[in-house]
Parts: C-alpha cells; structure tokens; sequence
C-alpha cells in the first residue's frame, strides 16, 4: 500500500490522527511551561522537579488501574472524559491567573491530574486506532503516530517558550484548546460501543493484574518489551553526559541545544521512513540493529568529540527508534486478546516508562563517580551485552516476525478479523 492511502481513504482515521496530533503538540508545548510558569511564582527548584515528579509517579502509578478501567467501560466516552478533564484542569491556570490566585498548590492538583487522566486516556486511545484501522493498515497508521510524536516532541518545546515568553499564560491556553479540539474529532469516531463489563477479583485487584499474567506468559513479546525497556534505561539518561560531554569540548548553551536536537532530527527521519525500514527488515533484525547502533554510537562519544560529531551520533540514535515502536505495538495490537487489551497496554506502559525512570539516577551516579567517559562506557558496554546476549532469540523468532508479515492474499480474512478488535500497546504514548 502506498504511503498516504489510508490518510486519503479513511476519514475515521483522519479524525483520529488530527485530534492525537493536536493533542500531542499542546502537551508538548505546556512540558516546558510547567517548570518555567512554576520558577516565576516564586517556587524553588525542587518544587519545579516536584511537580513533574508528581506527573510522572501518578501516570505510573495508575497505569494498571487506567488500563482495567478501558476494559471495563466504552472507549469512546473514556477518551472523550479524559480529554474534557484535562481540558479543564489546564484552562484553569490562566483562569486562576487573571483571579490573582493562581499558586504552586494549583498547578500541583493540575500535574496530578494530568498523570491519571493521560493513564485512562493512552490505553482507550490505543483500542481506539485498533477500531478503526485494519491489520493490514495498521503499519501506515503507526507511522503516521510516530511522526506526529517525533515532529511535536521536536518542535513543541521551542513553541513553548517562545509562546511564554510573550505571555506566561499562552502554553497553557494552548494545550486546553488542544484536548478541547481532541474531544471533538474523538466524538465523529465511529467506535463500537461497549456495555460496561463485570469487575473480577477482590476490588478489581485480579482484573488489574491480568494483562501483566498475560503478558509474562508471551515469551515472544516480553523478550522484546524487556529489550526495549533496557534500551529505555539508557535512553533516559543520555542527557547528563551528553551536556556534560559537550561542555568539556568547549560547546556554548546555544550549541548544546542544537546538538541535542539531533535526537528529535534523527526521530523525525526514522518515522518518515518508518514503514519501508519495517518492511525491509525482520522485527529481530531491526532490534538487533538498534542494539549495534547505540553501541557503536556511545563507544564514539567517548571520545569526547565536538559539536558536529555528536550531533550526528544522536541523528543515528534518533533514527531506528520509531520504526522499533512500530514494530513492538503492532505486535501488542495484533497478539492481545480484545478483553484484554486495556490492561495489557497499562502493563506495557509501565514496563517501558518505569523502569527507565532509573536511567538518570544510574547513569547519574557513573559520571558523579568516574567521569563522562566512564558513563560513556558503561552506557556502551550496556547495550552491547544486551544486544549480543538477546541476539540470537530476536533473529530466530517466529512469533513477531509473522506478525510484521505482510499480507498474503488472505488479506480479506485478516480484514474481517481485525473487526473483532484487538489490543495496542504503543499509542499509549498519547497525550
């Protein structure tokens, strides 16, 4: 299928795309205005990282929940009360502002409330595109996620600040109207509606946990996911040597931000070719490229090098991430079981997003103790122990690579069975 045709052919998925792109970018946009709008209140540091700490733990947290909750309830309401909510939550910052009473404790309750929503709202968001994408299309419809996240997460902070710069206020106008345009486009999906479905267990504890028993016993996918976790770790923590890195090479702020962006650059070119790299390349190979990739990168860095240099390492880091997210949620959205799919995407998201919170307090603690190029070093020798020991199971599996097949010509059987709905994993990184 050529790249652009379900864009042209579905207007579900148009409406889909539109409100999750809008909704990303106000997300991203806000990101730097918390800490700013914080400092400027008069608040110290620690209470600017404890508000993003609050966002952080809280979307954690209730993963688990939020995803037993979209098994349990329609996925369109969900998603459209998730969006109001936060819609509200951020309006009332410049409301509260133009009060003269806006203060930390607010934007406390907002953070906080932004963590649990985004919970409920990433799993009912990911059922959603698997409603209303086929199988076969379901590679296009990821890279198109992909480069949304990619383009906002490039592009949103600098939005951000140049909008707060001109008022304080604006960032945060901008992402009420985001999810507000996002309630909108959610409400012309045509989702299949669901009656609330019977809770499980003592308090729903046994309901909450099935998508991590599930996911245990899928020896394929969890390889993969505990591979991507890994990558995660190291991911999270690129940021403390990489400015210390280039402060030591003589680089000035305005060049450390620039090379830095090299990441999103490299993201941004890795979703454009999402979808060819995806079909050139066996989910196992692509994963074990990854592996050799970040290796070979982190072992040049540790040489300490300038600007340029850096910045093209990053291009390359950047790269190969999206495709390897398309890759690992095609395969949730294909292989979940439709009744499970909410609490598996929940289960997922906390593997991927809490285990690389250790990123930056290890990696933080090698370059405290020895240096940056010993972090250098040990985030090398990280990934290719990784890579070398997980090699041989990724390039011999089955099970992703049948998966990420293409089509044969039983593409009308696959049709009909995608109808039957199936779970996702990766949209979940929805605002």
């Amino acid at each position: 299928m050529a790249d652009g045709a379900l864009l042209r052919r579905s207007g579900e998925f148009r409406s889909y795309w539109s409100g999750f792109t809008l909704s990303m970018l106000g997300s991203s946009v806000s990101q730097l205005a918390f800490p700013l709008l914080v400092l400027s209140l008069g608040a110290s540091t620690t209470e600017a990282g404890a508000l993003a700490t609050c966002l952080l733990l809280l979307g954690l947290v209730t993963r688990l929940p939020g995803g037993a909750l979209v098994d349990r309830f329609d996925v369109k309401r969900l998603m459209i009360g998730a969006d109001l909510v936060r819609c509200l939550a951020l309006g009332s910052i410049p409301l509260a502002q133009a009060f003269g009473v806006l203060g930390y404790p607010q934007l406390l309750v907002v953070a906080a409330v932004q963590g649990v929503a985004g919970s409920v709202f990433g799993p009912a968001s990911s059922i959603a595109l698997r409603d209303v994408v086929a199988e076969a299309d379901l590679p296009e419809a990821l890279g198109k996620i992909q480069l949304s996240t990619a383009t906002t997460g490039l592009l949103g902070p600098f939005l951000g600040g140049w909008l707060f710069v001109q008022w304080s206020m604006l960032p945060f106008l901008a992402d009420s109207a985001s999810f507000l345009a996002s309630v909108l486009l959610v409400g012309r999906l045509r989702l299949p509606y669901r009656q609330p479905a019977a809770r499980t267990g003592a308090d729903g504890r046994e309901s909450a946990l099935a998508g991590v028993k599930w996911m245990l016993g899928q020896r394929s996918l969890l390889r993969a996911l505990l591979f991507a976790a890994t990558f995660n770790v190291i991911g999270t923590g690129l940021t403390l040597p990489l400015v210390v890195s280039l402060r030591q090479a003589g680089a000035s702020g305005t060049s450390i931000g620039a090379v830095t962006a090299g990441l999103g650059v490299g993201s941004v070119l890795g979703a454009l070719a999402a979808t060819r790299i995806t079909r050139l390349l066996s989910p196992g190979q692509l994963l074990v490229l990854v592996g050799f990739v970040w290796s070979a990168g982190f072992a040049v860095l540790i040489t300490v090098p300038g600007p340029w240099v850096t910045g093209l390492v990053l291009v390359a880091v950047g790269l190969l991430g999206p495709p390897c997210s398309i890759v690992v949620q095609r395969a949730i959205l294909v292989l979940t079981p439709r009744d499970l799919m909410g609490r598996v995407i929940g289960a997922q998201g906390l593997l991927l997003r809490g285990l690389p919170a250790l990123g930056p307090i290890a990696i933080g603690a090698v370059l405290q103790g020895y240096g940056v190029r010993s972090a250098w070093l040990a985030m090398t020798l990280a990934c290719l122990v990784t890579t070398l020991l997980t090699a041989g199971p990724l390039l011999r599996d089955r099970t992703l690579a049948s998966v990420s097949a293409e089509p044969s010509d039983q593409q009308d059987a696959d049709d009909d069975a995608s109808s039957a709905l199936r779970p996702d994993s990766a949209v979940e990184t929805g605002a």
